[in-house]
């Protein structure tokens, strides 16, 4: 063996097995240090104690968008994939090295739950990529922020603080949020923030947000909700109505909870209440004109005041229009003349009625038409006991069946009107707090009497014999008229005679007269006349005048006799 001065080539083959732990390949795989001898266009030369340096890029020395500040004689830590290449340089990775130490310190931090710093350098499906000091994380899209971020390139190539969530080494699986460091800031910023707040205090915020139901507003670090409710006492449809983004606003915490950290925050509590004294601004029976602010299936809201609404209950919205929509009587932002029904103040509830501040219809139905004149209207519609026609003032009349005609029967008489038809009555009845009225048809005929029932008639009694003129002759009987000029009435087919072969209409001619009795009044106080019942009547008293039929006399000894007597 040559001496330790003059060395032969197989001693320092041997030294050099021993500087590399005993055989040059013991090198390949580990992280070891080396000398950076040079520095060359984007490349660096570095010497770690093999046979031929190795040559690493520049960028894998630094964080992306960072420097390298790499200089000549600065000791690094690589990692050694080949001793040799077959160009007989080293191979060597920086990133590599980064990526074992990265992980053995990321296992550590993660077991003690502790943030790491990283910079977010791609966008990948579903989320970025992060570098942790040389280990490559995935950062889902859902984990940037606490809100969605449109824009995410102002936080790209910047270091800062990320949790890791998962991380699997075998794999080479690594999981971290940058939503769960900023909730855990953002809390302890809330509680500190939160301890020197206090319900009823007043304060000033920036409005960071607005939605349909409410606005967020920034109080320096912590945002408290606005609900819409709270902005006015007044009808709010949108926050938007009353405040926009970026607004300072002056607001009273209305509410703090501990356990949740939130913030209720109000307005219109740094207003004056309209409802104070509302009862006595408000008295029941008040006719006032307010606006429809809003509109449902049960009523309409009417706005007297800012602040101030009350509610029109559909059964109180019109006196003629009943089960209807209320958005088919009045529109939103209408102005209308309403009453007040009732006040509670207590629970801020004024009810208000629409019809009460118009006349009753059946009020100035009453007064415009007295019983006894004569209106005109359609026909509406046709029941089984009569016909309704509209009349003035949206109303409607009830013509019963045995107001229709005279001389047939009221299943007739329905059968000669139709829907739509324009027809003639006169007013019998008005009762407005049962709203009706009733109407006549048959009144108008020919020689009738009045609705009042006044003319002729009023000279006529019950039982009475009175000489009628025929006016005119059809199959169910006689329309008469008693004297020249006295009330008409009808005799039916049944009262023509006492017998039937004299209960025939046809016997009689237009003109003739006849004598009848009076046997009763319809509801129009138009006589009823029967010749049958006077042939009864006269019967009877002859039978009482002259004897009964035991004396020996025959009933038409006994009639003629009366007869002979009274000609």
């Amino acid at each position: 063996m040559a001496s330790v001065a003059n060395p032969t080539r197989d001693d320092f083959a041997a030294l050099l097995d021993e500087s590399l732990g005993g055989a040059s390949g013991g090198f390949e795989g580990r992280v070891v240090k080396g000398t950076i001898t040079a520095i060359e266009n984007d490349k660096a030369v570095i010497d770690v104690g093999l046979k031929s340096e190795g040559r690493v890029a520049l960028r894998e020395f630094a964080m992306p968008g960072q420097p390298h500040g790499l200089s000549v004689g600065d000791e690094v830590e690589v990692y050694v994939d080949r001793v040799e290449n077959s160009e007989g340089e080293a191979m060597l990775s920086r990133d590599r090295a980064r990526r074992e130490a990265a992980w053995d310190k990321l296992e550590s931090e993660f077991g003690e739950g502790k943030r790491v710093e990283g910079v977010i350098f791609g966008r990948v499906k579903g989320g970025f990529t992060v570098d942790l000091d040389g280990a490559v994380a995935f950062l889902p899209g859902s984990q940037v922020d606490i809100r969605p971020v449109r824009d995410v390139q102002p936080l790209m190539d910047v270091p800062q603080p990320f949790q890791i969530l998962k991380m699997d080494r075998r794999r080479g699986n690594i999981v971290v949020s940058r939503r769960a460091v900023l909730e855990e800031t953002r809390a302890e910023q809330r509680s500190g923030l939160i301890q020197n707040l206090a319900e009823g205090q007043i304060i000033d915020g920036v409005v960071k947000n607005i939605t349909d139901y409410g606005a967020f507003v920034d109080l320096g670090g912590i945002d408290g909700l606005l609900h819409v409710t709270d902005m006015s006492y007044k009808r709010v449809n949108h926050p938007s109505e009353v405040i926009n983004i970026g607004d300072t606003v002056r607001v009273q915490i209305v509410r703090i909870n501990q356990e949740t950290q939130r913030i209720s925050l109000g307005m219109k509590q740094l207003e004056s209440d309209p409802w104070e004294g509302v009862a006595a601004k408000y008295p029941v029976g008040a006719k006032l004109r307010g606006t429809v602010t809003n509109i449902t299936e049960y009523g309409a809201f009417v706005e007297l005041e800012p602040g101030i609404e009350g509610l029109v209950h559909v059964s109180e919205m019109s006196w003629t229009k009943k089960n209807v929509h209320p958005g088919k009587i009045v529109s939103t932002s209408q102005e209308v003349d309403v009453m007040v029904l009732e006040v509670d103040s207590d629970k801020r509830r004024i009810s208000l009625g629409l019809k009460q501040a118009q006349q009753n219809p059946w009020e100035a139905f009453a007064e415009r038409h007295p019983i006894g004149s004569v209106v005109e209207g359609e026909v509406k519609n046709a029941t089984e006991f009569g016909l309704f026609i509209g009349l003035d003032g949206d109303v409607d009349g009830m013509v019963h069946m045995s107001d229709i005609a005279w001389g047939i029967s009221g299943e007739d008489a329905l059968a000669l009107h139709r829907k739509g038809e324009q027809v003639k009555a006169v007013v019998l009845d008005v009762d407005v707090e049962k709203e009706r009225i009733s109407l006549g048809m048959k009144q108008l005929e020919k020689g009738a009497p009045s609705a009042g029932g006044v003319a002729a008639s009023g000279a006529l009694r019950r039982g009475e014999v009175v000489t009628v003129t025929v006016l005119e002759v059809r199959d169910g009987g006689l329309e008469v008229q008693a004297g020249e000029d006295g009330a008409t009435g009808f005799i039916k087919r049944s009262d023509l005679g006492r017998d039937r072969d004299e209960q025939r209409s046809d016997r009689f001619q237009v003109g003739q007269k006849v004598d009848a009795m009076v046997t009763g009044f319809d509801r129009s106080k138009k006589p009823n006349f029967s010749i049958k019942a006077r042939q009864l009547a006269e019967e009877k008293e002859a039978v009482e005048q002259y004897g009964s039929s035991d004396s020996g006399a025959s009933l038409g000894d006994i009639l003629g006799e009366a007869l002979k007597n009274r000609s």
